[in-house]
């Protein structure tokens, strides 16, 4: 531990502070903006000519820009730019309470830059790093005051995302973090706490987000656009396809590789033969105009869905909602107004043990993990689908009319079941994504490895409950947050999925985290 090491009743003044930036990059300049608008003097630097006093200049266009919209005054842009000051010595450091470093992320131009400014700055002067990936711990590796280096990482764009990780390694004192934190609130921004471990908490709880819509391209079972609308219709901003698409494989399978390594090749995060493919073929994404979608100024050019066209489900004579719940709810309200020209509405069986409809001698199952062919052999019947869970239902946001939900059937049903189910979801309200009988659909598994992910990083003290939920919520800005999820789900259903799971694959994939099972049980 730094010999001079905080007390817990000690603490550190950063309000006002110098601010000295290193890196004048998207993310260093904006860290600078933010600063400065809080009322800090900064000093930004960057190792080539010119880069900082460039940065600037485009501040100020984007500040100008803010004024011209009326977000923020004339005079508080003046007087914000005002505060930042390019330098091009790492010695006009000197005198700064406060460095952020937003240099390349590599460990040792890291550490090598750390142990320039300690030599530099006062004893009390706080050395921040803004590392998405890299251990803190190592970051601090032979400093002389190793207590003092903390991870404050920022999201981009950094103006606009509220979420900062705050990040301790072994060696952080507790004081420094705490007073990261604090500052980062005057910031305007939610901080969160975290352990410095690999992926901290966004980049480790959002793999599964990505590594599930590989392996269900990898197994043929949905193309990317219909896995894109599935989960924008559990209301998720952007589809795994297209974010990915966006970050860039090339970048989005390195971090994939790094958190991999980094757990000692763990298979929770094995990297997807999908990904390594097109990175190897340059396909990465809107960077090169080619990735899972092809683009054009910018726009994906076959990243829509054909317009669907259902016929009306055949007449039924009687049809019973089975379950209890939110969901089991919602199908009994949309069965209601289904049959409502009928003059007759669907009974109710609420002590069933499984949700959905059963209309005449069909069945149209709510995903528990099982495929459509298992439920249709245990209940010796053919016209069996499964639908995904329309998780916003239990989250307080209702799906609208038209939402995308995906469902399957069992190989070898009668030819005319598979219409017949997806006119009975489109009656339902639903906008019907066939996709290939596979378990846990695409939604439902998405968001159970989402909460188990969660729930390991909870167990092993890299955050708590409520910070996974910020984190995932303001950084990659999720319609719910994974414990937020499993308020609206149960912890029993969501192992039992992850198990049929683990029972499908026989990997390692889908254990279930510790936490998660005792809640279960």
């Amino acid at each position: 531990m730094d010999s001079k090491a905080l007390n817990m009743n000690d603490s550190i003044a950063l309000q006002g502070t110098t601010v000295f930036v290193a890196g004048a990059g998207i993310m260093g300049a904006g860290i600078a903006q933010v600063a400065a608008q809080a009322g800090h003097p900064v000093r930004l630097f960057d190792t080539r000519s010119g880069a900082a006093a460039a940065a600037k200049g485009k501040l100020a266009s984007t500040l100008d820009g803010l004024v011209a919209k009326g977000r923020l005054a004339a005079e508080s842009a003046q007087q914000a730019l005002a505060r930042i000051e390019p330098v091009d010595t790492l010695a006009q450091a000197a005198g700064a309470g406060l460095v952020v470093e937003a240099i390349v992320e590599q460990l040792d131009a890291k550490r090598a830059l750390f142990a320039e400014l300690e030599a530099l700055l006062d004893d009390s002067a706080v050395l921040a790093t803004n590392t998405s990936s890299i251990s803190v711990t190592a970051i601090a590796k032979g400093l002389q005051r190793p207590g003092r280096v903390v991870g404050m990482h920022f999201f981009n764009p950094v103006p606009l995302m509220k979420l900062v990780e705050v990040v301790s390694g072994l060696q952080t004192d507790p004081v420094v973090a705490a007073a990261i934190f604090d500052l980062s609130r005057t910031w305007g921004k939610v901080p969160v706490h975290a352990k410095s471990t690999p992926g901290f908490i966004v980049n480790r709880i959002a793999r599964p987000y990505y590594a599930e819509a590989l392996a269900l391209l990898q197994e043929g079972a949905a193309t990317p656009p219909v896995l894109d609308a599935a989960l924008r219709g559990a209301g998720f901003r952007m589809g795994p396809c297209e974010l990915m698409d966006l970050i860039g494989h090339d970048t989005n399978f390195a971090v994939t590789k790094s958190v991999f390594e980094a757990n000692f090749f763990d298979k929770r995060y094995q990297p997807s033969i999908v990904q390594a493919e097109m990175v190897a073929g340059g396909l990465l994404g809107r960077k090169t105009a080619h990735g899972f979608f092809r683009y054009r100024d910018g726009k994906p050019e076959d990243a829509g869905l054909p317009v669907a066209l259902h016929e009306a489900p055949a007449t039924a004579r009687e049809v019973t909602v089975h379950g209890r719940g939110a969901i089991a709810d919602h199908l009994e309200q949309a069965a209601t107004a289904a049959l409502a020209a009928q003059g007759w509405g669907p009974a109710r069986l609420p002590d069933s043990d499984w949700t959905g409809l059963a209309i005449d001698g069909t069945r149209l199952v709510l995903t528990a993990g099982q495929t459509a062919a298992e439920l249709a052999a245990g209940q010796a019947r053919r016209e069996v689908a499964v639908f995904d869970r329309p998780v916003g239902i239990t989250t307080g946001s209702p799906p609208a009319p038209g939402t995308a939900l995906s469902f399957a059937v069992a190989e070898g049903c009668p030819a005319t079941w598979p219409a017949q189910a997806a006119a009975w979801l489109a009656a339902l309200g639903f906008a019907p994504l066939p996709v290939a009988d596979t378990p846990g659909l695409v939604v439902a598994r998405t968001v159970a490895m989402l909460i188990n992910e969660a729930a390991d990083a909870v167990q092993q003290g890299v955050c708590n409950e409520a910070g996974a939920d910020a984190a995932m919520k303001l950084g990659v800005n999720y319609p719910a947050g994974p414990f937020d999820f499993l308020r609206g789900w149960s912890a029993a259903e969501v192992v039992a999925l992850l198990d049929t799971l683990d029972q499908h694959y026989r990997g390692e994939r889908y254990r279930v985290s510790p936490l998660l099972r005792r809640r279960a049980t």
